[in-house]
């Protein structure tokens, strides 16, 4: 159920993290600017969870200490987001806080949704460079499933390869695993 939003003045991570649970909604804090955007729909659930799977299964194959999180907020210098997926340093979830620390987040991963095109593609990688997390995965649906893997590099995210469905690619970072993006959203 969505909830009315009473609000006056600037935002903080401290009025995002209060507002009440809404399954329906996902809150952002950018800058001061509270950001709203619908709940992912049945495909993108579908591959955020096979992608979590996958990570998970090859994580736990080398032993990183490593969580794999689906949907979490994520603290940073300038607000909070709400990555699709995050490979998260085990010690920083220990506790189960309400929030990870961007420092944490050894990968962030994007499902571009029709509604967030542009936060997913642009906005977001922006602000996980900022931030110096090493990876950055996005996942596109259309036409096809293709999931396009960065690495950080002077600052900024360097396209190391990009996964083409049909075909299963090879990734090293941030820990080896084989994947086909085409598996990820088929029913």
């Amino acid at each position: 159920m969505s909830v009315a939003i009473d609000h006056v003045g600037p935002w903080t991570v401290a009025d995002v993290l209060a507002l009440p649970e809404d399954r329906t909604m996902r809150y952002e804090l950018l800058g001061e600017s509270l950001v709203m955007s619908p709940a992912p729909g049945v495909r993108h659930q579908r591959a955020s969870f096979r992608l979590h799977v996958a990570l998970d299964a090859a994580a736990r194959a080398i032993g990183a200490p490593v969580e794999i999180l689906e949907g979490v907020n994520v603290v940073l210098p300038s607000g909070l987001v709400v990555p699709d997926l995050v490979v998260a340093d085990a010690g920083a979830t220990a506790d189960d806080p309400v929030t990870v620390d961007i420092d944490a987040v050894q990968l962030a991963v994007e499902l571009v949704s029709p509604g967030n095109r542009t936060m997913d593609r642009k906005v977001k990688p922006m602000l996980y460079a900022e931030a110096a997390v090493p990876h950055f995965w996005r996942l596109e649906f259309d036409p096809a499933p293709m999931l396009v893997v960065y690495e950080l590099e002077g600052g900024r995210y360097v396209e190391r390869t990009t996964a083409l469905a049909g075909a299963t690619t090879h990734l090293d970072a941030p820990f080896p695993m084989a994947i086909d993006p085409a598996g990820l959203s088929r029913q």
